[in-house]
């Protein structure tokens, strides 16, 4: 069979069609691939660089977007006082009648659009607790008037809202439980530590400890920054101790939408002298979000139905995407507490003002 050979003409021909159909592909290819922003935070060569993707900024919009505030009623020097007109008030009784009314139609939009005040109180009776919601919406406003007062080293003057969470859900995004070691974690194959456990979204799916939320954000142990060595030892962190650290920086970078340059120079990730200011804002807010899962949330768990239990029986907790969900300002840094400076903090009048409410 006699067998041919492309001429040269015919191999000039096709060959810059085929390098041209190649480019195009390769362009249509790139096109298609995510692009990324830039926003220096430090000096420049020092590796302070915020990253972020236009795009899934612009997506995420809508879930930042906050409701128009409740209208304020004019005072009424003739109104009840509070104990004439409610029963069984027990945290907000530095508030008027009309900012109490006020208060319980905004949380009703934050927390329960749908089913209104009945997702609370009983409606023949409102001063009733036998609804489970109703005493851990108090525990909530205790709560959230503690992050307004206490933790301003990491809310500042923004502040937080029960908007802030539950973005019109009952139960908010962001929540989490502990993960412990699912059977047969040490096995033949040595010991795990914890770690390579796939679809483990707090770590980013990588093969760091899976459960560093428990570690840090529920239990207060020592949170390092870089190993020293190969093995644990009394001497210095080791990697091991170190792993446990990057999984929560993980968390945390995911959660802000941030990458590690938000806080950190990444030529020398431990020297607080050569970090971004933001780095001492997330100090406070680990220790803020621990303080919150052992004084609050553990209370409120065991008020929970089953149902928002896990399937081992632990209760949800918070943690750094309950309230930033992806911004590295929740909200993207909009305040609403102005307009409820009820949740700020207990409200102190002026002598005048205290007594004419009374009146």
């Amino acid at each position: 069979m006699e067998r041919r050979t492309p001429s040269a003409a015919a191999l000039r021909g096709g060959f810059p069609k085929l390098v041209v159909w190649a480019l195009l592909a390769i362009l249509a290819t790139l096109a298609g691939c995510e692009r990324t922003d830039a926003v220096q935070r430090g000096f420049r060569g020092t590796g302070m660089l915020n990253v972020y993707d236009a795009k899934a900024l612009a997506a995420a919009q809508p879930i930042h977007a906050i409701p128009d505030p409740e209208p304020v009623d004019p005072p009424d020097p003739e109104a009840p006082s509070v104990d004439e007109a409610f029963k069984n008030i027990q945290v907000l009784r530095d508030l008027t009648v009309l900012e109490i009314s006020r208060l319980m139609q905004a949380m009703s939009t934050w927390v329960a659009p749908e089913e209104g005040c009945d997702f609370c109180h009983n409606p023949r009776n409102l001063a009733s607790d036998e609804k489970y919601a109703k005493v851990v919406a108090r525990k909530m406003l205790l709560m959230t008037r503690e992050i307004n007062t206490r933790w301003k080293s990491h809310v500042g003057d923004t502040g937080v809202t029960c908007w802030t969470c539950h973005r019109g859900q009952a139960v908010p995004s962001g929540d989490w439980f502990s993960n412990p070691a699912a059977p047969g974690m040490n096995n033949l194959i040595g010991n795990r530590n914890f770690q390579n456990e796939p679809g483990i979204k707090s770590n980013g799916n990588t093969s760091l400890p899976n459960d560093a939320l428990s570690v840090f954000l529920e239990r207060d142990d020592n949170i390092r920054v870089q190993g020293e060595s190969v093995l644990r030892t009394s001497q210095g962190p080791s990697i091991k101790q170190a792993e446990w650290t990057y999984s929560l920086m993980m968390y945390m970078s995911n959660s802000l939408g941030v990458n590690c340059t938000y806080c950190h120079n990444t030529r020398a990730l431990a020297p607080w002298d050569q970090s971004s200011p933001p780095r001492v804002t997330a100090w406070h807010g680990i220790r803020m979000v621990r303080s919150l899962n052992v004084d609050h949330l553990e209370a409120v768990g065991p008020l929970l139905p089953p149902i928002r239990w896990s399937a081992t029986g632990d209760f949800p907790k918070v943690g750094c995407d309950t309230c930033h969900k992806g911004a590295f300002k929740p909200m993207n840094g909009v305040s609403m507490l102005p307009d409820y400076p009820e949740l700020a903090g207990v409200m102190v009048r002026a002598p005048a003002a205290a007594a004419s409410a009374a009146n």
